[in-house]
């Protein structure tokens, strides 16, 4: 059996990915760039963990070394994220990886609203160029992030209008990307993984009062209340310009996607967000005091 790579195997998402692999009984190699975050698998699973950063080539040429396919978790947000894709599709290539599967960003383009999702599309850009064998797997919004987007005053906040979005479990994604690394016949394809149903910020903050058995409220913040509200984090411009986008983004309609991806590949129909709210209610639970 052909040994996967795991990149951002630490992570919320590669951590998942290598826990359902080493369920399976699959081989591979869990790039991080701590040991000692590596996720703890059980005993007598077939892995290896390898030391490696986005910004080390010779790292990740030899962290990829004798592994295929390669599940790239993109890096953390960085101003030079892209160029630090670059550094790993090049080290795959080296490496003699033939097949990568990317975890994008749904409608990622080169002027997406969000622009994060304009780094994805370009790192796709990358990809095909290499001569890789690919599969792009384009993730909604993260379900599990909503609840923790909830003030402590129970007020969700952002510019998204009246904009919907489908959003999706990263447990789903997770199902649907081993099923991308392990079964034939996902080369060249892009899938658009999603919830299934689009709901709006106004939906989304009354499933979570209802979850957390308070009220809560959206308010629709205007753009410039969002870059304000937000400034007081003190962090770069381009990282607030990300977080405020990803509400213009919504409101653009951009995120309005539902998509059949996750149950096909997955074999199994996605979480709703009151069903999410249900299963994980710890996720509410700072909003109960």
């Amino acid at each position: 059996m052909a040994m996967v790579v795991v990149t951002g195997a630490s992570g919320q998402l590669g951590g998942r990915v290598a826990a359902r692999l080493a369920e399976r009984g699959v081989p591979q190699r869990l790039v991080v760039r701590d040991p000692e975050r590596a996720p703890r698998l059980p005993r007598g699973a077939p892995v290896e963990v390898a030391v490696a950063d986005f910004a080390d080539p010779a790292a990740l040429r030899a962290a990829f070394a004798g592994a295929d396919p390669l599940l790239l978790v993109p890096a953390t947000e960085a101003a030079d994220r892209v160029g630090l894709h670059a550094n790993t599709v090049d080290a795959a290539t080296a490496a003699g990886v033939s097949r990568v599967v990317y975890m994008s960003f749904l409608g990622a383009g080169p002027a997406s609203t969000f622009t994060f999702a304009r780094d994805h599309w370009h790192t796709e850009q990358l990809i095909r160029a290499s001569g890789l064998e690919f599969t792009f797997l384009r993730d909604s919004l993260y379900l599990d992030i909503f609840p923790l987007y909830v003030g402590e005053d129970r007020v969700l906040r952002g510019p998204a209008g009246d904009g919907r979005v489908a959003a999706v479990a990263r447990d789903d994604i997770a199902d649907a990307t081993v099923a991308a690394l392990l079964e034939p016949g996902h080369e060249g394809r892009v899938y658009d993984l999603t919830g299934p149903e689009a709901f709006s910020l106004t939906e989304a903050a009354a499933a979570i009062g209802d979850a957390a058995g308070v009220p809560v409220t959206y308010h629709a913040e205007t753009v410039d209340e969002a870059y304000r509200s937000r400034a007081r984090y003190g962090a770069p411009d381009w990282i607030v310009e990300g977080w405020v986008t990803t509400y213009t983004a919504i409101a653009a309609g951009e995120l309005d996607v539902v998509s059949d991806a996750v149950s096909r590949l997955a074999g199994h129909p996605p979480m709703t967000l009151a069903g999410f709210l249900q299963a994980n209610p710890d996720s509410v639970g700072h909003l109960r005091h």
